[in-house]
């Protein structure tokens, strides 16, 4: 691994902001362990608290607890942007790193971007380049704005650095390395005992569905979230489906006035490794979750992402992942083609997709740490 030989003690400060963060995040916190790009500060800030970051998960991950917690919490965009930034510029202000990095697209990564790079610190972005053209989705502004202050953008797949290039941003600062969500996948699925998982909720293998549905376009409008629980009625005629709820799709349906529950099997929001568990041994999952996309397609599970866009479109090029829009006939087709066709084998495999991800992670930002101090 290329080092920073002459400052062997860089300071580091890692932020991270939701789940999704800290499994993208973890990997590259494990090949930095040894300390020899330099010592890490993990900083969460609290944007959202997630039950499932209890009891060992993150030791499960194989990542330090984290050093500082902001709890920002709940409540608007400004008010989280407002917030992080905040704290963030004290976190630098106390600690002075050498470099910032950030995974992801929520809004604590934008932010913490920002404050850094107003502070003239360096920022590194893990998943840069993800674009899915859709300027209705906070996280596509959270994404183009990251970048575009990024020093160090780390892409999980050719097209996002073709994204970067076409947006004029290429050269050292670019390196593809692989996605490390799928490093946390791999680490943590190898654990899991999924028949046991399959025996407590009453579930075959390839013989059930899976759904997530969360985004505001969708889960805000009660006509087409209505639409989308009908579709999956449908399927649930054919096999049990499995909906663990996210509490604002919950608060949405119940606005609605929408009963879900006479046909699909409600769950709470699941732990991490028992999620991904389903995720495998599903034999249709139906989404609008970018992260599912992956994971899917990491298993090899037939996917069906509910939208019209998608930031990862390699998933649906190379993945086991079917973009069907968001008309509820073209789903209820998609389920019905996907159950006709043969069940599916290994996983096609997706290049860096490979859990290795977070050593070339590590050693891309050695590299730039050791080409700063070379200067």
């Amino acid at each position: 691994m290329a080092t920073p030989d002459d400052n062997p003690q860089a300071e580091i400060l890692a932020v991270v902001g939701a789940r999704p963060n800290m499994v993208k995040m973890a990997p590259l916190l494990h090949a930095l362990a040894d300390g020899e790009v330099g010592r890490v500060r993990l900083v969460h800030t609290g944007q959202h608290y997630d039950r499932s970051l209890s009891g060992g998960f993150i030791e499960l991950l194989g990542m330090p607890e984290p050093d500082a917690n902001l709890e920002v919490g709940s409540g608007t965009h400004a008010e989280q942007t407002a917030a992080v930034l905040i704290g963030i510029e004290k976190e630098i202000a106390d600690n002075e790193p050498d470099l910032l990095v950030v995974s992801g697209d929520v809004n604590s990564t934008m932010a913490a971007a920002i404050a850094a790079a107003k502070a003239g610190v360096p920022v590194c972005h893990l998943e840069s380049g993800l674009r899915s053209g859709d300027w209705t989705m906070p996280e596509e502004i959270n994404r183009v704005v990251t970048d575009r202050i990024s020093d160090l953008l780390l892409c999980t797949s050719p097209d996002a650095v073709e994204n970067l290039t076409a947006e004029g941003i290429s050269g050292n600062g670019v390196a593809l390395v692989g996605n490390t969500m799928i490093d946390s996948l791999v680490r943590i699925l190898a654990e899991v005992d999924r028949t046991s998982v399959l025996r407590e909720r009453d579930l075959a293998s390839r013989e059930f569905g899976l759904v997530t549905l969360h985004r505001p376009a969708l889960v805000d409008d009660p006509a087409q979230l209505t639409a989308a629980i009908d579709a999956l009625k449908g399927l649930a005629e054919q096999m049990p489906v499995v909906f663990p709820v996210h509490p604002r799709t919950a608060s949405r349906l119940e606005a609605a006035g929408v009963d879900a529950s006479d046909a699909l099997r409600i769950l709470e929001p699941m732990d991490y490794p028992d999620f991904i568990a389903l995720e495998a041994e599903a034999r249709v999952v139906v989404t609008d979750s970018g992260g599912v996309q992956e994971e899917t397609s990491a298993v090899g599970t037939p996917c069906l992402t509910y939208r019209t866009t998608t930031e990862r479109p390699i998933t649906c090029e190379l993945g086991t992942n079917e973009l069907v829009g968001t008309d509820p006939a073209a789903l209820s087709a998609a389920i019905e083609r996907v159950l006709t066709e043969e069940v599916p084998g290994e996983a096609p495999g997706i290049p860096l997709w490979d859990g290795a991800a977070g050593p070339r992670a590590a050693d891309a930002i050695g590299t730039f740490l050791g080409q700063r101090n070379s200067v």
